[in-house]
């Protein structure tokens, strides 16, 4: 298969950045460092290309109907201007994806994981109908992730408007530089960020801008690898890895954005027999010694198998290994000890609180 380029992929080159396929696209796992990437977004501010992801528009007078039948959240709570959470799931409460929903005066807007984008498309076009519309930008539009408490800092330098008046997951329209874009605050790093879309064709001179404006505050390029460990610092579920078709947004602790008491929705009955019935949860843990846990590492406690590992990586900001896995509900307690099977090796771990990492300047 071919891998596509971003609109920024010359800046990724220019910047010596560790060029890899994802998603079909070739994207930077890193320019310096993992590590030292991780530490600029934590302590002042990383730029991320994440124009992989799909953005999809959703118009005409059945739009707002047709997404609440196909997401978990409910719409009916969601205002011009603001951003919503949710996840699209089929029959069997499995997961499509997870995704952001953004409510724009006209119209709707989807950002959807680009590994799924093609499948999202295809879900809502077999489910669609005459007063729908359904529009895919993901090739016409950049998208930036400016992350860190730096970030708002920055933004002001070059923005035309009052950027400390943006609440979270809230957005607004202005201007960069004299280019019309649109700016969101949410994030995937448990930090202070936004986010910035604009046409293919100006994102390129944004990037140079906040890059310009930004190194006196510590921002740093930032790539695929850190936007990993940052997350996971933070349980943030990656499709793919914490979530897929075979997972229950209940299993995977977003039962606070499945309104099963407000609304129907596809999936809906499965959820609800999950939710009565719950067998297994997405836990967070820590390594007790030296050890970093994997993707399909088995979780045993004594000699019975009670889960396995979805997302494992060694912390930068705790400087242990953690990871994200299920595990038998009966066995999720915090503090329950757990054992790791890493390549043979059966290393001690425990189950914690989330986040890992409780510093962020996330609500700041």
């Amino acid at each position: 298969m071919n891998n596509s380029k971003t609109a920024l992929y010359e800046k990724h080159v220019d910047n010596n950045g560790n060029i890899v396929s994802f998603a079909g696209y070739l994207l930077p796992t890193h320019y310096s460092s993992i590590k030292k990437e991780h530490n600029a977004v934590r302590n002042f501010a990383g730029l991320f290309d994440v124009s992989h992801m799909g953005q999809i528009i959703i118009s005409g007078g059945g739009s707002h109907q047709f997404l609440n039948s196909l997401t978990i959240n409910n719409l009916d709570n969601l205002s011009n201007g603001e951003i919503q959470y949710t996840a699209m799931c089929n029959e069997s409460g499995g997961i499509i994806d997870d995704l952001l929903i953004y409510k724009q005066l006209e119209n709707y807007l989807l950002v959807v994981n680009a590994s799924n984008k093609s499948i999202v498309l295809k879900w809502l076009e077999n489910n669609s109908y005459k007063e729908v519309f359904i529009n895919d930008l993901s090739d016409k539009m950049g998208l930036m992730a400016l992350q860190g408490p730096k970030s708002r800092e920055i933004l002001k330098q070059i923005i035309s408007v009052d950027i400390k008046a943006l609440k979270y997951y809230n957005f607004l329209n202005c201007q960069i530089d004299g280019f019309e874009v649109m700016i969101s605050r949410t994030g995937y790093t448990g930090e202070l960020g936004f986010e910035i879309f604009s046409d293919n064709t100006n994102i390129t001179n944004i990037w140079d801008l906040i890059i310009k404006t930004g190194t006196q505050y510590g921002l740093l390029p930032a790539g695929l690898g850190c936007r990993d460990t940052l997350r996971m610092e933070m349980k943030y579920c990656l499709h793919g890895n914490d979530i897929d078709i075979k997972t229950n947004p209940i299993e995977a602790g977003l039962g606070w954005i499945t309104k099963l008491d407000q609304k129907d929705f596809i999936g809906k009955e499965t959820c609800i027999k999950v939710k009565n019935n719950i067998k297994k949860k997405l836990v967070c843990f820590e390594m007790l010694s030296k050890a970093i846990p994997r993707s399909s590492c088995v979780l045993y406690i004594d000699e019975k198998k009670v889960g396995y590992v979805t997302s494992g990586t060694m912390s930068p900001s705790i400087n242990k290994g953690i990871g994200l896995g299920y595990v038998e509900v009966n066995h999720t307690s915090v503090g329950q000890k757990l054992i790791v099977d890493i390549r043979g090796r059966k290393i001690e771990a425990v189950i914690i609180k989330p986040p890992f990492y409780k510093d962020g300047s996330i609500n700041d």
